[in-house]
């Protein structure tokens, strides 16, 4: 069942819609599927965003609407949704419709859309985790239609990115003598490995880097349960898309190497990356950025982040999208 949900819209402190804003939330249909999403922004002039979520599968909405809701007086911001994940999920998609060929198509025509809609002839892509896997290729593909491309845990090699996680998740368990995450990491092996194995590992990861500890988890479940558009009747169908997707598309996106895949970027490219990222080591990253050719490249280091940066240090990612990216952008 589509649970499209409301967005408010930009109000004067008088309670009057502030022109020129924009707040839309609709099914768009994207690939012969209705995809969710949602547009915001205090000013369409300001140059469109598109965040491109991590998974496959797993919807980052709430979280950026809770912690990153600052960018939309700067940018036109656009959440979406991808097949298969969220308020896109539902139990009639095909499997075999599950590629990174159906994805870059399916952002193709979203970027059309909010084109169209906006008046603009170019976006700002911010990719995160796999999203930055979709969104370099897409940028090496249709340069013309990208002002910026930012990669928010970037990766590169994704085999090598998946190696070093696992053999520091093995060598922090020896550290720390965590004999059931030992135990766990064994029974999986090294990758390559299935989805399944992906879920113990990462878990692993989280508790021994201390993020599953009650503080932290209130931390996020907090922000997902009080954003703006979120309700718990999402969250049964966040898990199902989540294991949908990883389950249909693991096999394929584990094996991408974008050092081969995406060497060269026609635009300005921007990093930023968690120092304390174990999922995707950020050295891995590096290897990426050393290696790939853009007429100007910058990395931004977060010291206090892991994984998701825009969590870890909203207000300096916050306020490294406004002072760096979008005077790019603008330009």
């Amino acid at each position: 069942m589509k649970r499209l949900g409301r967005t408010r819209p930009f109000r004067t402190p008088r309670g009057e819609v502030v022109p020129g804003s924009i707040a839309e939330v609709a099914y768009l249909r994207l690939g012969g599927l209705d995809q969710w999403v949602m547009i915001r922004g205090e000013n369409v002039d300001n140059p469109p965003l598109i965040f491109l979520h991590g998974g496959p599968g797993w919807s980052e909405t709430a979280w950026l609407r809770y912690f990153n809701a600052p960018l939309e007086r700067h940018f036109t911001v656009v959440y979406w949704d991808q097949r298969g994940t969220g308020k896109s999920f539902t139990r009639h998609i095909p499997r075999a419709s599950m590629t990174v060929e159906q994805f870059m198509s399916d952002l193709d025509e979203l970027v059309d859309a909010v084109c169209n809609r906006l008046g603009k002839t170019k976006v700002v892509i911010f990719g995160h985790s796999w999203g930055t896997v979709l969104g370099a290729l897409y940028a090496a593909r249709f340069p013309q239609k990208v002002a910026v491309y930012v990669g928010g845990a970037q990766i590169g090699d994704w085999p090598t990115t998946e190696s070093r996680s696992y053999a520091f998740a093995v060598a922090e368990a020896q550290r720390q003598g965590a004999d059931r995450a030992m135990k766990k990491l064994r029974a999986i092996g090294p990758p390559p490995y299935s989805a399944d194995s992906v879920f113990t590992e990462r878990t692993a990861v989280l508790r021994l880097d201390g993020r599953a500890s009650p503080k932290e988890v209130w931390k996020i479940a907090r922000a997902a349960l009080t954003a703006p558009e979120s309700s718990l009747l999402d969250a049964v169908g966040a898990m199902r898309g989540f294991r949908f997707s990883m389950n249909a598309m693991w096999p394929e996106v584990s094996r991408l190497n974008l050092i081969q895949l995406a060497p060269i970027l026609t635009m300005p490219v921007f990093l930023l990356l968690g120092r304390k990222d174990h999922w995707v080591p950020p050295e891995t990253s590096m290897d990426y950025f050393n290696a790939l050719t853009a007429p100007s490249k910058q990395v931004v280091w977060f010291e206090e982040s892991a994984h998701e940066m825009f969590v870890d240090e909203p207000a300096r990612f916050n306020q490294t999208m406004i002072s760096l990216v979008r005077p790019v952008a603008a330009t």
